[in-house]
């Protein structure tokens, strides 16, 4: 299997490409600059330069992209839309790093995550520009998308237990009621809807066990 991670640098990315290649998978660092994953190939340049030759041949695209400053929030719709443009039609799985704070929490799915009293003001823009690019997502039927959602608190430095609970369009907690997940087995999970997943044009989510 052949696996793209674009944005490799990131920490999630860095994750990402060791999880792959711990598993023997053929990994590919897409990265703007100087490489600094694990990987040993490499495809430096900016994603908005990408091309559909760029990425012809690969099984799985990963978006690992990140942005949080006021002026660049709106590129997390528009890296997603590129990428969708130039894997418009093609076989090739594009497997999405979201965000938590579209994640429902009531059956009806009215409510969001982000809409809560608890939400931190400070991650409310982050959150709707996510939400926004997974809604245009949402309508993108020429790709084979899949979303995936951390739990609500998602930390950096979380030890890699290698166990998660795989949950869908609502937040998910654990047996303690917790919802989190480290980095590290968030790219468990991702990897392994990489390698045997199956859910096309779905969001999912995962909380650590």
């Amino acid at each position: 299997m052949k696996i793209a991670v674009v944005c490799a640098n990131g920490k999630e990315g860095k994750l990402l490409v060791k999880e792959a290649l711990d598993r023997g998978l053929d990994v590919t660092a897409v990265v703007r600059g100087e490489n600094r994953s694990a990987a040993e190939q490499v495809i430096a340049k900016d994603l908005f330069q990408l091309t559909a030759e760029d990425l012809k041949g690969f099984d799985v695209v990963i978006d690992a992209f990140g942005a949080w400053t006021e002026e660049t929030l709106p590129q997390h719709s528009t890296s997603l839309k590129h990428l969708c443009d130039i894997l418009s039609g093609t076989d090739t799985r594009l497997l999405v790093v979201g965000g938590a704070g579209s994640l429902y929490v009531n059956p009806e799915h009215t409510v969001q995550v982000a809409d809560g009293p608890d939400f931190p003001d400070a991650f409310k823009p982050l959150a709707s520009a996510m939400a926004k690019a997974l809604n245009e997502l949402r309508g993108r039927e020429d790709v084979r998308w899949t979303y995936v959602s951390p739990a609500a608190d998602f930390q950096a430095d979380g030890a890699r237990t290698g166990k998660y609970i795989l949950g869908g369009e609502e937040l998910t907690v654990n047996a303690r009621g917790e919802s989190v997940i480290s980095y590290a087995d968030y790219a468990v999970a991702m990897i392994d809807e990489a390698v045997k997943g199956g859910h096309i044009r779905e969001r999912i989510s995962v909380v650590g066990e």
